[in-house]
């Protein structure tokens, strides 16, 4: 299963060396895990140790979200999806945190139900599918980030193609999108969230980073109530740097680089 991952794509930077500081073994990862979540003390925000349990551990009946925030227990099955979700815990467990702690509050609020309700759906996209697009507050920034909004391609990514790396970084959160990236195809698009920071961020070596926008979003998603209209799609191949061949043409593909349809927010 983990030989399938190529460690060397941009889209795993954000995760990589929280791999690289594991001892891992093919046929008993989770032990890895559980070891490393020890080492640096990770809880729930109920203050309960996080541990990776066997999906068995899950009472039936239970929510999932629901059992994490009461016991610490996260029950993990042998897969890339659960792999990569337990390694996201260990490199933004604040993030985590808190992201389980608004799923748990909506569960006791609603219940399961047959919808989760526009706050758990936001968590739970936020939790599968998001990125993290971290912008110097600066003209050049601000200039990229309505060129996003509105879904003008390739004045984004190609005209504006070196605010990349200095002004503006993509950071992948989500598991299921790390998952569906082991296989990459150019479609696969990502919810993303605008998070601005000072000049002090980006002279910050890169766990200092990491650090850094575990503690500020999870203080976001503490003070803010959030929704899908937070998202804006953003087809992550298409991140500069990220795929061949990103000239023009490759950006006017209008099946994956879609023009603007209402409902979407950065």
């Amino acid at each position: 299963m983990l030989p399938k991952i190529d460690w060397s794509q941009p889209w795993y930077d954000s995760v990589r060396p929280a791999v690289a500081r594991l001892k891992l073994d093919d046929d008993d990862w989770i032990a890895a895990f559980n070891a490393r979540a020890g080492e640096l003390g990770l809880h729930n925000a109920g203050g309960q140790p996080l541990r990776f349990v066997p999906q068995a551990a899950l009472p039936e009946g239970q929510a999932y979200e629901q059992f994490i925030g009461a016991t610490g227990c996260v029950p993990t099955r042998d897969n890339l999806h659960d792999f990569f979700n337990a390694l996201v815990w260990l490199t933004f467990p604040r993030i985590k945190q808190q992201l389980n702690a608004l799923q748990s509050a909506q569960i006791a609020l609603a219940g399961v139900g047959k919808s989760r309700g526009p706050a758990r759906d936001a968590a739970t996209i936020f939790d599968e599918n998001s990125a993290l697009l971290v912008v110097r507050d600066s003209a050049d920034s601000r200039a990229l980030v309505a060129a996003l909004r509105g879904h003008q391609w390739c004045e984004a990514f190609c005209d504006r193609r070196a605010v990349f790396g200095g002004e503006a970084q993509v950071w992948l959160f989500g598991h299921a999108l790390m998952e569906k990236l082991v296989a990459p195809r150019k479609a696969i698009t990502a919810h993303t969230r605008v998070v601005t920071a000072g000049d002090a961020y980006f002279a910050l070596a890169p766990d200092a980073r990491r650090a850094w926008i575990d503690g500020h979003v999870c203080a976001m998603l503490a003070a803010e109530p959030l929704s899908t209209a937070g998202f804006t799609p953003l087809p992550v191949l298409g991140v500069p740097g990220w795929w061949p061949q990103q000239d023009q043409a490759f950006y006017a593909d209008a099946s994956v680089f879609r023009p603007k349809r209402t409902g979407y927010h950065l």
